[in-house]
């Protein structure tokens, strides 16, 4: 072998060093994971123990202090309202099942609206009595219509205050089948219109004539007509005493539909011209601002002041 063969190869060692720290495993994952939980679980029973009344703890003490009665007795912890847990309360008093609070909330605006439209009612029926009253003080102070003050009526109805003028057989309104007024009724109602000026609320007219047929019955002018036409004469007599046109905002003719002496159809009573002060509710009646069934009450001369009817006058 040669001198250069005989030479030793160097060998070369290769170091490769690796860099970072070593796997230590996933471990420490489940554990930072079961931290969170239980940080998570205790301010979750921090803001439950936070927002709890007093009401909701002493339900819950009672609960956890007997839950076998509660299993036995199948129903809901003592303290048991209208919460979230079981056996929870709004104060140490509520011992009944659970209410939602949104039927309380509309129980009690429901309570205060008619309270509210009853003190309404009250307030108006006050100022209706006080017209009344003044009605009385100005017919009263007046010499000329002393003679026939037994022919007034007033009173309190559903529909508001009524003032009658009825017919006394010495002294009629108008003539037989006549719709002219009487110089007295003229006066009279000259006086009443005057009064009613200062007072807001609008007025219906009705004329009532006896059950006696008159003229040609009811294929011609009949009592119906008639009626009808001795109220407008009487809404004339009172726009003349000063009342404005705008307020008068009924006028009907009802012949013998409504008499005031029922057991005597022919009776002087009968005869009458109905002036009524409306209430709000008669009004509203009127415009449809009621529930159908409740539209277009009358109310009947001959009962109860306050009693309302809905039926239709019968054609005679």
């Amino acid at each position: 072998m040669s001198g250069d063969s005989k030479k030793l190869q160097p060998i070369i060692i290769k170091k490769i060093k690796k860099g970072g720290h070593g796997h230590h495993g996933g471990a420490w994952k489940i554990a930072y994971a079961d931290f969170v939980t239980a940080m998570m679980a205790f301010f979750l029973l921090m803001w439950l123990l936070g927002s709890t009344t007093e009401g909701d703890k002493k339900g819950l003490a009672d609960f956890f202090a007997s839950p076998m009665k509660v299993a036995l007795a199948g129903g809901s912890g003592s303290g048991d309202a209208s919460h979230v847990i079981k056996g929870g309360g709004e104060d140490f008093s509520r011992t009944h099942g659970q209410v939602k609070r949104g039927e309380t909330e509309a129980e009690k605006r429901t309570i205060n609206l008619l309270a509210l439209k009853a003190e309404q009612r009250a307030a108006e029926k006050a100022r209706l009595e006080e017209l009344k009253k003044r009605v009385e003080d100005v017919l009263a102070s007046n010499p000329r219509l002393a003679s026939i003050s037994s022919q007034i009526r007033l009173d309190m109805t559903s529909e508001g205050l009524r003032i009658q003028i009825v017919d006394e057989n010495n002294r009629p309104m108008f003539d037989s089948g006549s719709s002219i007024v009487k110089p007295y009724m003229r006066e009279l109602l000259r006086i009443i219109g005057d009064v009613l000026t200062d007072v807001p609320n609008r007025l219906t007219l009705e004329g009532h004539t006896d059950a006696k047929p008159f003229g040609n019955g009811e294929r011609g002018y009949s009592n119906w007509e008639l009626s009808a036409d001795r109220a407008n004469a009487s809404r004339r007599e009172l726009l003349e005493g000063g009342l404005p046109e705008a307020r008068v905002l009924r006028v009907q003719g009802l012949a013998s539909s409504r008499p005031m002496e029922n057991q005597e159809p022919l009776s002087p009573s009968n005869r009458r011209i109905s002036i009524i002060v409306m209430n709000r509710e008669a009004e509203d009646r009127f415009f449809g601002k009621l529930p159908d069934e409740e539209q277009f009450p009358t109310s009947d001369p001959s009962g109860p002041a306050d009693s309302t009817s809905t039926s239709a006058p019968a054609l005679r």
